[in-house]
């Protein structure tokens, strides 16, 4: 097993799945700290890198397009303290998470990883039910329904038409969208037959963000929607999946049980691995690992030989 710790959070990396915790930081921010930690399944990865800097660098997973509903409603529009997808990492360790780098790329190749986007979703979204307070609302989803309250900042025309109750079925789509400068943002519920162009202010669909600490929140509840709603990709082609189907994402469970084991590696992958016992060796003398790390990952080689 591949492990870094810092600050900032823990990833680990088990050959199958990738673990990712936040730290308890002040600079974590309040997103994925409610998120806590979230497995990544290799299937799910398109790459890894690891960005360096004077004071800090950056370990920055990426992963194929239309696998994550968190990704797919924010729209790289995350910014960095929520972003649970890159890890703050101390200068002094580079060299591990240089090293945790290629042990997920080794593996991508190993198990023959595509890089290219999916059609359905191969992680399941956040867990539920939820319920987030930010803006002029409250938001709640139990997996069936979405539930959208109005508080004493809500503008009169919105709130006198009183809470407002979804069904799943009902809903075509869901936006969000943070405050940026002096543009406010928004958490939009799109429901079949009944299209608007209402400013969030005055939709009852919608609950406007100001750009205070909560609003990151109001992603989990679009991602979690959006993870039960038919994939964007399934719905343009009216096709399958790379794995011929298009499930409900139920949980945690239901999304690895979807998933195939992963391929043993073939014989000519055997030098490979030998090569790579050969790197951490060097490692390990040089400094870079402990003696802890360079067991951990030893072991890890050891098994996929």
């Amino acid at each position: 097993m591949a492990e870094i710790i810092q600050k900032d959070g823990t990833w680990t990396f088990d050959g199958e799945t990738l673990r990712l915790t936040p730290g308890r930081d002040k600079n974590v921010g309040l997103l994925r700290r409610t998120l806590g930690e979230l497995p990544v399944p290799l299937r799910a990865v398109a790459g890894i890198s690891l960005e360096q800097g004077r004071k800090a660098g950056r370990l920055r997973l990426r992963l194929r397009d239309g696998a994550d509903p968190l990704l797919q409603v924010t729209g790289g529009r995350l910014s960095e303290p929520h972003d649970p997808y890159q890890l703050l990492v101390e200068p002094g360790r580079y060299g591990v998470a240089e090293y945790f780098a290629e042990e997920v790329r080794t593996a991508l190749l190993l198990d023959q990883v595509p890089a290219d986007p999916v059609d359905a979703y191969l992680l399941p979204g956040p867990s539920l039910p939820l319920s987030v307070s930010a803006g002029d609302g409250t938001v709640s989803f139990d997996g069936e329904r979405v539930r959208l309250e109005w508080n004493w900042k809500t503008e009169d025309a919105k709130a006198a038409a009183g809470a407002r109750t979804l069904a799943l079925g009902d809903i075509s789509a869901v936006e969000w969208l943070p405050a940026a400068g002096l543009e406010n943002g928004h958490l939009r519920f799109l429901v079949h037959h009944s299209p608007t162009k209402a400013p969030a202010k005055y939709d009852p669909h919608a609950v406007e963000l100001w750009g205070f600490k909560k609003d990151p929140l109001m992603a989990l509840v679009a991602a979690a929607v959006q993870a039960r709603l038919p994939h964007p990709a399934a719905r343009a082609d009216g096709g399958g999946t790379d794995r011929g189907e298009v499930p409900a994402p139920a949980g945690p469970a239901t999304a690895a049980a979807a998933l195939p084991a992963p391929a043993a590696p073939a014989e000519d992958d055997h030098d490979a691995l030998l090569r790579r016992l050969r790197e951490l060796g060097d490692l390990h003398r040089s400094g870079v690992l402990t003696e802890e790390e360079f067991t951990l990952a030893k072991q890890a080689i050891l098994k996929r030989m």
